[in-house]
């Protein structure tokens, strides 16, 4: 068999399939975009140095101080009245102090674990009351803490925090 001296030259693609790599090739670049740009956490908008909490004014602050007593009153006299289990009066006396705290300072103080706030230096008679009187009765077997001394704690943080 003879061959042709001829050379033949390559196929060549037609332009439709140029304009469809390009589409997919864009097509993926823009989900992928997409994907970065809504699953990438927020950035909250402030400025350099800006601080995030304002403290309250002294007029608010011992409002906060007053609401939060007459709370922590309303506690006792529940558990007094046997309206209220000890271990459901320690649970609110400390859902109380550290609402009290995360309001007056920015603390996320109902969030935080006692290591975390004993770690962050807050107040000791945070600390205490929290170490004494409301994590044994809410955490431990046994009988709980009596509320009263625990309403007594947490009038001590409210009035001396700082």
């Amino acid at each position: 068999m003879p061959a042709s001296d001829e050379l033949y030259p390559p196929a060549q693609y037609g332009w439709g399939w140029l304009v469809l790599a390009i589409g997919i090739l864009l097509i993926l670049a823009l989900g992928t975009w997409l994907l970065l740009r809504f699953t990438r956490p927020r950035h909250s908008i402030s400025l350099p140095g800006e601080a995030r909490y304002t403290p309250p004014t002294s007029e608010v602050l011992a409002q906060l101080r007053t609401e939060y007593l007459d709370q922590v009153q309303r506690i006792e006299v529940a558990y007094r009245s046997g309206n209220m289990h000890p271990r459901q009066a320690n649970l609110e006396l400390s859902r109380t102090v550290r609402a009290f705290v995360n309001e007056y300072s920015g603390l996320e103080a109902p969030v935080l674990s006692l290591d975390d706030l004993v770690a962050r230096g807050v107040d000791p008679a945070l600390i205490d009351a929290m170490r004494r009187h409301y994590y044994p009765s809410i955490f431990q077997r046994g009988p709980a803490v009596d509320p009263v001394y625990g309403a007594e704690a947490a009038r001590t943080v409210v009035k001396s925090w700082r």
